[in-house]
């Protein structure tokens, strides 16, 4: 009950890293419209992007090995993260709804930085499904 193929794993990961990644987006873009428009905010937001990408593409990679690794075909659908990445996801959420909510990050803070995180995390998205659909043709069986 509850068990997918461990392909479709990448599949769930992707669209919950999508989601969050537009939802944490979002809140930059918000956050732009409410400060003075200045360019190097927008250089600081590709800044943050580069830099969260490539952590993201290693992770990407290696939960994709992970996942793939599993001896079962068949896994149950939150075997897409490991415990080690949702305790980071909780921490890393928590701490962000609750600096945000007690007005520790100006808006200045949360265009720039949230932008880019939240791109970095929906290009892990797209990672993860590009993964998924690459994967597509290791399943079939050689003729």
């Amino acid at each position: 009950m509850f068990k997918v193929k461990k392909r479709a794993l990448l599949l769930i990961a992707g669209i919950v890293w999508l989601i969050a990644g537009f939802n944490v987006a979002r809140l930059g873009v918000l956050s732009y419209l409410a400060i003075e428009q200045r360019w190097y905010w927008y250089l600081l937001s590709v800044v943050v992007f580069v830099c969260f990408g490539m952590m993201f593409f290693k992770m990407s990679q290696k939960h994709t090995g992970r996942i793939m690794g599993y001896p079962e075909e068949r896994q149950p659908f939150w075997r897409f993260f490991d415990l080690k990445a949702y305790l980071i996801m909780a921490v890393m959420m928590g701490g962000g709804i609750g600096l945000r909510a007690a007005g520790v990050f100006p808006d200045k803070f949360v265009a720039f930085f949230y932008s880019g995180l939240g791109c970095a995390l929906a290009l892990a998205g797209v990672l993860f499904i590009r993964n998924f659909i690459t994967t597509a043709h290791s399943d079939k069986p050689e003729s």
